[in-house]
């Protein structure tokens, strides 16, 4: 019953004053939101961030031959060689799942007649699973073809249209590479743009290693690619290529093994920060508006200081006045915080309909944001509530 009366005076005095509940609740409104916002934003960018770098491969390893070091002269053995590659493959074949290498060449092709330089990567059937490459159209060569140095050829996407018009068109074509004639068997791209910055190129073509061997007179791997089982085998499989292909090659050689693992912390960093940096926006947000609520709490003491004295003058109790005044704070914060909440959960949502993107909505959050909102009217009404609670029946009956 003490609570049903309290929860009475507050309505109704809420209900007094119109305007000023609802530019308070508004306020609260937009504090819960931000809040809400916040977290669907880091959640968001931490996706996004962890599915580009697993797009490329988060369990990948990739080494390369840096060159010799400062007393040694260089060599042409010093290189990572297909030997090397091999060797990879026996002694980790437990922790990995494929590893593949590289060797790049350019070379000159007709195009609407017109000569152009276009980059020539050979590898052999494992490049695509290790690089997760997307076949746009037709096949990867396999094993086969590279075993028995077949002529054949895959495109980029964009290569592929401008010389042909279309990906399906480019499809048993036949272009002249190194004065040979190459049959395309397909076309692909990278799963996730690393905008020339990795092997691939926009204007690129894929060839069997083997054949590639006819025309490079020295054997260059670069890079070596290794997929690891998992994740957590990312490091140990980095250690122990480093340690082959140390051992494979004089002691003045130098090799590079690198992984996305920093990639992935420096980008987990990133988006910790980012949401500290939000979520201190939003309890800004969530600070001013529980002011605001203090604020007009204490404008309504005032103006109900007669109603007060009137109320204690008959009976009522300090704490009744208390529970009032508090009820009332907690119920304009409640009724921003819902709002909040639900303006905070139909943006998110409206943006994925129409964009067509999922956005993750964490539950958590809502939970937390509308606790927050109670909790922010508790403490900010307890100053405007105690001062009521304690005002004096006599001075409160002579205010005007």
């Amino acid at each position: 019953m003490f609570f049903k009366e309290a929860f009475h005076f507050s309505i109704s005095a809420l209900r007094a004053n119109p305007i000023r509940s609802l530019l308070t609740t508004l306020a609260m409104a937009i504090g819960t939101a931000s809040v809400i916002l916040v977290v669907t934003i880091s959640l968001i960018g931490r996706d996004y961030i962890l599915r580009e770098v697993e797009g490329i491969g988060s369990n990948l390893v990739f080494a390369y031959y840096t060159g010799a070091a400062s007393s040694s002269p260089t060599s042409d053995t010093d290189s990572i060689k297909l030997s090397d590659l091999d060797a990879i493959r026996q002694e980790l074949a437990g922790d990995i799942l494929a590893a593949t290498g590289v060797m790049s060449d350019v070379d000159r092709i007709r195009i609407h007649n017109r000569e152009q330089d276009v980059k020539v990567n050979s590898t052999d059937a494992a490049y695509p699973s290790v690089r997760n490459l997307v076949i746009s159209s037709g096949r990867f060569f396999d094993e086969s073809d590279v075993a028995l140095r077949q002529k054949v050829v895959l495109l980029t996407d964009h290569l592929a249209e401008y010389m042909f018009g279309s990906r399906a068109a480019a499809l048993h074509q036949v272009i002249r590479l190194h004065d040979l004639r190459f049959t395309v068997i397909g076309t692909f791209r990278e799963k996730v743009e690393t905008y020339g910055q990795s092997e691939v190129q926009r204007d690129t073509l894929v060839i069997p290693i083997t054949v590639q061997r006819y025309f490079t007179p020295a054997e260059r791997i670069d890079p070596l690619y290794v997929r690891a089982r998992s994740p957590e085998q990312v490091e140990r499989v980095a250690l122990r290529v480093q340690q082959i292909l140390q051992a494979r090659h004089r002691p003045g050689a130098r090799y590079k093994v690198e992984t996305l693992t920093a990639l992935v912390k420096a980008a987990r960093n990133i988006s910790l920060i980012l949401s500290l940096v939000l979520f201190l926006v939003a309890g800004i947000a969530l600070g001013i508006s529980g002011v605001g609520i203090m604020n007009i709490m204490l404008v309504a003491v005032t103006e109900r200081t007669h109603e007060i004295g009137v109320r204690l003058a008959v009976g009522a109790t300090p704490r009744a006045i208390l529970a009032q005044f508090l009820t009332e704070a907690v119920l304009v914060s409640l009724s921003g915080g819902i709002a909040g909440t639900l303006a905070g959960v139909a943006i998110p949502a409206a943006v994925g309909l129409f964009a067509g993107i999922r956005v993750p909505l964490s539950p958590a959050a809502i939970s937390v944001a509308v606790g927050v909102s109670c909790v922010v009217g508790l403490i900010f009404g307890t100053v405007p509530a105690n001062r009521a609670a304690h005002l004096s029946p006599t001075e409160a009956l002579r205010y005007e």
